[in-house]
């Protein structure tokens, strides 16, 4: 029989963010460059699901996932409040979304980086926040030496904009209210994963006393 010990940790709560969160986090890996799927962590068993095929050539232009142990709630949707004016914004009930830049080809998500945010792009699908943080790899040999999301090239900015305004849109369908508000900057990406961990605690309680 296998200990407890040995079992698998959930993606989502079983992972800790790292000892160095918010400034370097640890990032669950969900899908990378070459996937023409669109794989998810099912929340109630922590394995990867296919989340539905990509049915375009808009593929995610970096590894992306989410941050263990952050959920975007109220603090997360009273940050994107108090930046754009909104008062009708809810947070989507989910992890922190996170892009990593690499040089390096990561072949396959369900893997563990750890990243360096510098930035993220404020986004909202309806009325919720969906915020898109954007980190770098750590030690990477290209992008490891970016600090803020300003020297990130404006084309790769560009390129993760369109993915994230079109990546649901489908064909026949009512067109979905997606919008990006802003691109900021590492300060404010800290704060936001500051406030989803604190969101995170407050409902689903400390995870060293769980």
């Amino acid at each position: 029989m296998r200990t407890t010990n040995e079992l698998q940790a959930h993606p989502w709560h079983g992972i800790a963010p790292g000892d160095g969160a918010p400034e370097i986090v640890n990032v669950f890996v969900e899908i990378v460059p070459t996937d023409t799927v669109k794989y998810e962590v099912d929340k109630v068993s922590g394995h990867l699901k296919l989340d539905r095929p990509q049915k375009f050539s808009n593929l995610c232009p970096t590894a992306y996932g989410f941050i263990p142990r952050t959920w975007c709630r109220e603090r997360v949707a009273k940050i994107a409040m108090d930046a754009t004016g909104r008062t009708e914004i809810i947070g989507d009930g989910d992890p922190i979304d996170i892009c990593v830049l690499t040089e390096r080809t990561i072949n396959h998500g369900g893997i563990i980086v750890r990243a360096r945010p510098i930035g993220g792009l404020r986004m909202f699908d309806n009325r919720e926040a969906d915020d898109k943080l954007v980190a770098v790899l750590v030690d990477d040999p290209a992008y490891g030496a970016f600090r803020d999301i300003h020297d990130v090239p404006k084309p790769l900015i560009d390129r993760l904009r369109h993915y994230f305004l079109t990546y649901k849109q489908m064909p026949g369908e009512p067109a979905r209210t997606v919008r990006i508000a802003e691109v900021y900057d590492r300060v404010e990406a800290v704060e936001v994963i500051r406030r989803s961990l604190e969101d995170y605690r407050e409902s689903f309680g400390d995870p060293q006393t769980r």
